[in-house]
């Protein structure tokens, strides 16, 4: 199993929703591809003053990109768009690696993702046109087979996910996809 597949949580919360979503998708995924989780917690909020020299977690989440054959964002939808905390990374990330050559590239340049959300009602929707837009711009290859997930109402008192075999068998897609985009 050589082929990588790194996740990113667009949310701390231990428990949250869409960390069981990416849950789900480790399982679907299973043994044709190793999954692991990107902790980029305390990576700090995005200063240019800081970039030189660079940050030990920028450096340790650039590193973690630069090993994984494609990427998986799992996002919340905050006010109809991309959560502060995924923003802030995919600032630091999209930087050139070589600052004295600021078009130069970044490592997540030519990187295979794919996003998934959880979100109520129609806002997953509304923030895929933002990732769209966004890792389009970060020169990203976007598997554009999205998957939103409606949160089952119970949930907010539950605090567990519930998804349908209809949204189970979209995200078992979105992987086959991803995977195989990975392999171009």
């Amino acid at each position: 199993m050589s082929k990588r597949v790194l996740f990113i949580i667009g949310s701390f919360n231990k428990g949250s929703f869409n960390r069981q979503l990416a849950k789900k998708a480790e399982k679907i995924i299973g043994d044709r591809a190793h999954v692991s989780y990107l902790d980029y917690e305390h990576v700090p909020f995005f200063n240019q003053d800081l970039e030189v020299p660079v940050h030990p977690e920028v450096a340790h989440a650039r590193e973690e990109i630069q090993e994984a054959d494609a990427i998986w964002i799992f996002s919340p939808v905050y006010n109809y768009a991309i959560p502060g905390v995924m923003k802030n990374l995919l600032d630091w990330l999209s930087r050139a690696v070589d600052l004295s050559d600021p078009t130069g590239p970044s490592v997540l340049q030519d990187k295979v993702v794919t996003v998934s959300s959880v979100a109520n009602g129609v806002s997953s929707k509304e923030v895929f046109k933002d990732y769209r837009s966004l890792l389009s711009f970060i020169r990203m290859n976007l598997v554009d087979q999205l998957t939103g997930v409606p949160i089952n109402p119970e949930a907010w008192e539950t605090g567990v996910l519930e998804v349908s075999e209809e949204k189970l068998a979209e995200l078992s897609a979105q992987a086959d996809a991803l995977l195989a985009a990975s392999d171009k």
